[in-house]
């Protein structure tokens, strides 16, 4: 789990990869092979926005279908299911601040998972490398633009 390298996907993040990635291949790229014929068609390439445009979209889901089957290809699926006391990919995790009231919840996630509005964190975020391997009832340090900043794991689920 050191590795930098190592993609770590949740089965669900594993199945909607996979989904995006046939939709990609199959759909998508019929639907702008479509865009560019007629583009074709309308003449004169150098001077035809529809059809650089088409080729434009064509690179990015290119980009898109190589980025996912890299994800997939080194994807190691973590099982969510499997208890454990401490901190690791997978877990959920309640911390409070050190002095402050509010609890917070988060998800520890592999980085290509990784979504703060669905407070879930890469295990490689400092917050997350801060928590991984620590049980309830620890505390843990942050560096910070501000500061250190210490905070209390509530849970551990």
């Amino acid at each position: 789990m050191n590795e930098e390298n190592d993609q770590y996907l949740t089965r669900e993040k594993f199945e909607e990869f996979t989904k995006e990635l046939d939709h990609l291949r199959s759909t998508r790229r019929r639907e702008i092979a479509e865009q560019l014929e007629y583009a074709r068609s309308l003449g004169d390439l150098s001077e035809n926005a529809e059809y650089q445009e088409a080729r434009e979209l064509q690179a990015a889901t290119e980009g898109r279908i190589k980025q996912l089957e890299n994800i997939l290809s080194t994807a190691q699926v973590i099982d969510k299911d499997s208890k454990s006391s401490d901190i690791r990919i997978g877990s959920r995790v309640t911390i409070m601040k050190v002095g402050d009231k509010d609890e917070r919840e988060y998800e520890v996630v592999g980085s290509a998972e990784a979504n703060m509005r669905d407070r879930k964190i890469s295990h490689m975020s400092p917050l997350g490398m801060a928590m991984v391997g620590k049980k309830k009832g620890e505390t843990f340090s942050i560096n910070t633009p501000n500061g250190v900043i210490k905070y209390k794991i509530i849970k551990v689920s």
